[in-house]
């Protein structure tokens, strides 16, 4: 997700792009891509380039009911100042920018890459879930009960909790 932007960085600060996003990118640490797509608009700032981006992606991840994997869709929104660090007009180096900053190459290449998988990680949700109504694992033998019940036997009923389990009908 690489963008020159070396046309950019000569115009004047308000100069706007639009870059069309279509290519897989690593997100998770498993070593697999995700497709992403959407749109990243440019726009020339005093310290650099401002992109704001409006991104689909989706990643594989396991269940936390039933531990089966499946897909989760994930929309990204960002606004992101990248520096370069080196002059276009000079080609002598910058000063470093501060620590964590996002960069713009020797090259003037600007990588939103790094941003989508910051933000992708942060979109994930805590417990995933493979759909809402998920109704897990028995914890006696495993068995998911998405697929049906298990053959376990009930368990037997503290009898001091009896009169409790007649007010839920």
């Amino acid at each position: 997700m690489q963008m020159n932007v070396s046309q950019l960085l000569q115009e004047p600060i308000g100069a706007t792009r639009r870059q069309q996003i279509d290519e897989a990118v690593a997100i998770t640490g498993d070593g697999t891509s995700s497709p992403v797509r959407g749109e990243c608009r440019l726009l020339r700032t005093q310290a650099g380039v401002l992109a704001s981006c409006d991104l689909d992606t989706e990643v594989e991840l396991n269940c936390s009911r039933c531990d089966a994997r499946y897909r989760q869709p994930l929309h990204l929104e960002f606004e992101e100042e990248f520096v370069p660090t080196i002059d276009i007009h000079t080609g002598l180096t910058l000063e470093p920018p501060e620590a964590g900053a996002f960069t713009i190459d020797d090259h003037h290449i600007l990588d939103v890459s790094e941003a989508v998988r910051q933000y992708a990680l942060t979109a994930i949700p805590l417990k995933a879930l493979c759909s809402p109504d998920c109704a897990g694992l028995c914890p006696t033998c495993g068995k998911n009960f998405n697929e049906g019940p298990c053959r376990c036997p009930a368990e037997p009923t503290d009898p001091r909790w009896a009169r409790l389990r007649g007010l839920s009908r």
